[in-house]
Order: structure tokens, then C-alpha cells, then sequence
């Protein structure tokens, strides 16, 4: 009997030109660029073409990309139609997966998946997010504008007010740290899905359902409860204390690839620094600094450093999203590393079958149901 990696831990599944993690010594690197040489320099427009094409785009080349995902923002009637059929409780990460379905479908995307299905996926993301968040509230959703980024298009539709060149520059930012994370639980989602030969939009709506789930996608959501549960930096010690006595886990912290600080979380703690309420900003920095302290005094073998979410939740936070918008935020991001994986997958594709030792029983024989006991 062969031994199983419980959760594919340190199993390579293939190979990859789009991006690397280096957990050991803290680095994610793009097509060859560190993220801090993209992140508050880049565009994401910029990222989602290094990503896509492998190489930064020429003014031309930007020029061109702007154009098509300006053009291909809107939703149409069936796709709104579809967000409007859903109940104002819906999680914001369901509609996305309904609505990324239903641009599937609508334009449709079938076929061997290709950079122009990319873009209409990727464009109409924030499009989305935005138009359901506003109809959940009894609003019209905002018809996208073609004379603003993609960033400040989001915050855009979301209030219908040209958003604050400081909370643009806060998301752009924001929007390139996570566009692309090696092969995650999400990515690797769409990646399987594709090695079957589906469609674009099916490898997207996989990510969406993994992205989905609190270990993924949903902590920073979890981090900003947190430090509400704390209050006050008085509370802070007490808290992380109790939490860590009784073996509670303290988000934001901790990562499986990363055995020191991701390297994102050092670029957003400046980020949130800048952006944030100040009192909210020594709330987080000074939790950061004791959780720490505690994490790597009580636990010294699993080297437990801050992860991106930490961070995130107070950036997404100071420019004014709503906090269970987080994750679809994080999808909006995400979709553009996504679908690069999956283009990638598909030249010179094989399926992904792995295999799994059985644990169940064995030699049992069928009895008539009046038989059994």
C-alpha cells in the first residue's frame, strides 16, 4: 500500500510558467516578476495581460486590452435577469457562481477555451458583484462606464459615485497581489476541470466554488471579526490568550506553503497603514505584533507568520466594501489567474486522474433486503 499525501501535501502535480510561490523564503513571483515590483507600480489591467500573454504589455498592447474589457462589461438581460431571481439573502459568492454561469451560457463560451473568452469572463466579474449587491439592497444596479479602470469601474457600480483615487489605488493594488497564487485549491479546481475538456466557464465556476470556502477564500470576512471581538488594544492580550488556551484559531496567520511572512501581507500592512481609520490601524498592527509573539512562543516547530488575509480585510475595509463582499472581491481578482491556468492547461492537456488507496471493507455478499437485519 502506497502512503497518501492527506491533502496532496508536497505532491507536484505539473508544471507551470504563470507564477511560483517560494514558501521557505518568502517570494511570489510572476511570469519572472516579484510582487512587489507589480503591486502599486502595475495596473491590474498590466497584470491580467503578463498573466494571460507572458510578457507585460506594450502601450499598444495595453491600449488594446483596455479596450476589449471595456467593451465587454456589461451583462446582459438573461444574466441580470437571473441575479434578480435571487433572494436578497443569497451569499454574494453564489450569485457570482450563478452569474458566471449564466455568462457561460448567454454568450456562449463552449469550445477549447481562448484569451477573448478570458477577457469576457474576467470583464464582466465586477459587473457581477456590483449589480447583485445592489439589487440585495433594493437598488438598480449601475451600468458600467468605459472611461474608468477596471478597479474604479467596481467601486463605481457598487455606490453609482466616481470612487476616491486613493480607494482605486488601494483595490488596483490589491487586485494584482491576488491575482494569481501557484497551484491553490481553486486554481487546481479549474485546472482538473479543464484537463476534462469543459468549457472556460465551467473551469471559472469551479474556482468560484472552491474560492468559496472559509480555508480559501473567506477569512479575511473572518479576520475583521476578530478584531471587532477584540475592541480595543487593552483587550488585545486577554483575547489572543483565551483563544490560543483553548486551541482557537487566530485568522490571518499561518499558511501552507509560506514558512515565513507572505510576502503580499508585507505590502498590505503598508497599504492598510496608509489607507486605514488610524485607531482601526494600531487595532490591527498591535494584534499582529502580540498574536506573533504568543503564536511563535507557543508553537515553535509550525513557524506561524501573517498571511495575506490579515492584511486584506483591513484594505478591503478602508475602501469601504462591505465585508461579506470580501470573497467575491477576491474572485474578481482571481478570475484573471484562473483562466491563464486553464489556457495553459490545454496545450498539450492530459486528463487528471489520480489515484487513492481504498480503506473500505471487503468480500461482502448481497442479501435480499427482507434478509437484512
Amino acid at each position: 500500500m502506497t502512503t497518501a499525501a492527506k491533502g496532496l501535501e508536497g505532491v507536484v502535480i505539473g508544471t507551470t510558467a504563470i507564477s511560483r510561490v517560494d514558501g521557505a523564503n518568502g517570494r511570489l513571483i510572476y511570469r519572472g516578476y516579484e510582487i512587489a515590483e507589480l503591486a502599486g507600480k502595475a495596473t491590474y489591467e498590466e497584470v491580467c495581460h503578463l498573466l494571460w500573454a507572458g510578457h507585460l504589455p506594450s502601450r499598444q498592447e495595453l491600449d488594446a486590452l483596455d479596450k476589449k474589457m471595456r467593451a465587454q462589461r456589461a451583462i446582459s438581460a438573461p444574466v441580470l435577469a437571473a441575479l434578480r431571481a435571487l433572494p436578497s439573502t443569497t451569499h454574494p459568492m453564489d450569485a457570482v457562481r450563478t452569474g458566471a454561469s449564466m455568462v457561460g451560457a448567454a454568450l456562449p463560451i463552449d469550445g477549447t477555451p481562448t484569451q477573448d473568452q478570458a477577457i469576457a469572463l474576467t470583464a464582466r466579474f465586477a459587473t457581477l458583484v456590483a449589480a447583485f449587491h445592489r439589487l440585495r439592497h433594493g437598488k438598480e444596479p449601475v451600468a458600467p462606464r468605459e472611461d474608468l479602470s477596471h478597479a474604479a469601474n467596481y467601486l463605481y457600480m457598487l455606490t453609482g459615485e466616481p470612487p476616491e483615487d486613493r480607494h482605486v489605488k488601494s483595490l488596483d493594488a490589491y487586485l494584482v497581489m491576488l491575482a494569481d497564487h501557484g497551484m491553490n485549491a481553486s486554481t487546481f479546481t479549474a485546472r482538473v476541470i479543464a484537463s476534462t475538456g469543459s468549457d472556460l466557464a465551467s473551469c471559472v465556476v469551479g474556482g468560484v466554488g472552491a474560492l468559496k470556502g472559509p480555508l480559501h477564500g473567506g477569512a479575511p470576512a473572518l479576520v475583521l471579526d476578530m478584531l471587532d471581538a477584540i475592541g480595543t488594544p487593552e483587550n488585545i492580550k486577554p483575547w489572543i490568550d483565551h483563544a490560543l488556551d483553548e486551541h482557537d484559531k487566530l485568522m490571518g496567520f499561518g499558511h501552507r506553503v509560506y514558512k515565513t511572512t507572505d510576502p503580499r501581507a508585507e505590502l498590505l500592512r503598508e497599504m492598510a497603514r496608509q489607507a486605514s481609520d488610524p485607531e482601526f490601524y494600531a487595532l490591527a498592527h498591535q494584534t499582529e505584533d502580540y498574536a506573533l509573539e504568543e503564536l511563535h512562543r507557543r508553537k515553535p516547530d509550525q513557524r506561524l507568520y501573517t498571511n495575506v488575509e490579515f492584511y486584506s480585510a483591513s484594505v478591503l475595509h478602508s475602501v469601504g466594501l462591505p465585508r461579506d463582499l470580501f470573497p467575491p472581491t477576491f474572485a474578481i481578482s482571481r478570475v484573471a489567474g484562473w483562466t491563464a491556468h486553464v489556457l495553459e492547461q490545454v496545450v498539450g492537456n492530459r486528463l487528471m486522474r489520480p489515484e487513492s488507496d481504498y480503506s473500505g471493507p471487503t468480500g461482502l455478499t448481497y442479501a435480499p433486503v427482507d434478509q437484512r437485519a
